[in-house]
């Protein structure tokens, strides 16, 4: 599926497990038909939201098949492929291209970090072998490091580089980046606290752990941007901060995944070393739930 005029809500989706810390299928098709029935507009899949660092490549191949053929092309699926490895990332990002994937998120390697070249050297020997758009994934506090504006000005020029993924959660940073967005190349914001901000800088929409529970408040916010209703698009941003920031109380995936949980839309299953919450953080997510209107 051609994604390449891609905005609005991306959601960065969970991988449900069942207690055998096996994938729950039937969760993750419950997870899905949730995104087509209130807006979202893109699946991303295998991302840090999705645990996917504690997956196997069997596990992921898996899971993106079955997101693809379950969605059947009715809006893009995008697969994480990134490591610290440039040779992993890119027999993963070769992989799920072949299952079908319409896009790729690509992070910048961690750990081992490397300088700027090889930075830029990382992300082009991916770039130069897949045949679908991919987004750059910038997010030093995860990583360590960051895309620096040399590289950002190189890459984007890249025909594979199609986004950027900006979550380092620092207006300078992304007010920088906004001056090489383009028809050809967009930004994402990577926090949902920040998604109007960054709109604001010509942002095409977000790259949401947000979506995962109000899927069709996050679409609406980016929708009512797009349409020139900002006041909106603003009022939704500040009126959910305090759920937003519920939802990072705790290391993320963690409290989306109780979320969800408390929803009934999935078993409360992580694979370790992420744990379940501490009593006075999940008692704070619930209080924002109810305040949200999202427990029946």
């Amino acid at each position: 599926m051609d994604m390449t005029n891609l905005s609005g809500s991306i959601v960065a989706l969970v991988t449900p497990f069942k207690e055998d810390k096996s994938v729950d299928w039937a969760a993750l098709e419950r997870l899905v038909d949730f995104h087509l029935a209130n807006g979202t507009d893109a699946l991303l899949v295998l991302g840090t939201t999705g645990e996917s660092s504690t997956m196997t490549d069997r596990e992921d191949y898996e899971v993106a098949e079955f997101v693809v053929k379950h969605v059947a092309g009715r809006i893009p699926v995008i697969g994480g492929s990134g490591s610290n490895s440039t040779a992993e990332s890119l027999n993963k990002s070769l992989g799920l291209v072949e299952r079908g994937i319409d896009g790729l998120l690509l992070i910048t390697p961690y750990y081992n970090k490397s300088n700027e070249e090889g930075i830029y050297r990382h992300f082009t020997a991916v770039l130069d072998q897949v045949s679908v758009p991919c987004i750059l994934y910038n997010i030093p506090g995860r990583t360590g490091c960051s895309i620096n504006e040399r590289n950002l000005a190189r890459l984007r020029e890249h025909p594979n580089a199609w986004a950027i993924k900006e979550a380092s959660g620092d207006v300078n940073y992304a007010t920088m980046a906004a001056q090489y967005l383009g028809d050809d190349f967009r930004m994402f914001s990577g926090n949902d606290d920040l998604i109007v901000p960054l709109l604001s800088l010509g942002g095409s929409g977000v790259i949401s752990v947000w979506a995962n529970i109000a899927p069709r408040t996050v679409h609406d916010l980016c929708a009512s941007w797009a349409a020139g209703d900002t006041q909106a698009a603003l009022r939704a941003q500040i009126d959910n901060l305090e759920l937003i920031h519920s939802l990072f109380c705790e290391v993320n995936p963690i409290p989306v995944k109780a979320a969800l949980a408390e929803m009934g839309l999935i078993s409360e299953v992580y694979r370790q070393p992420l744990w379940p919450m501490a009593d006075g953080t999940r008692a704070r997510l619930h209080a924002a739930l109810e305040g949200a209107g999202l427990l029946g």
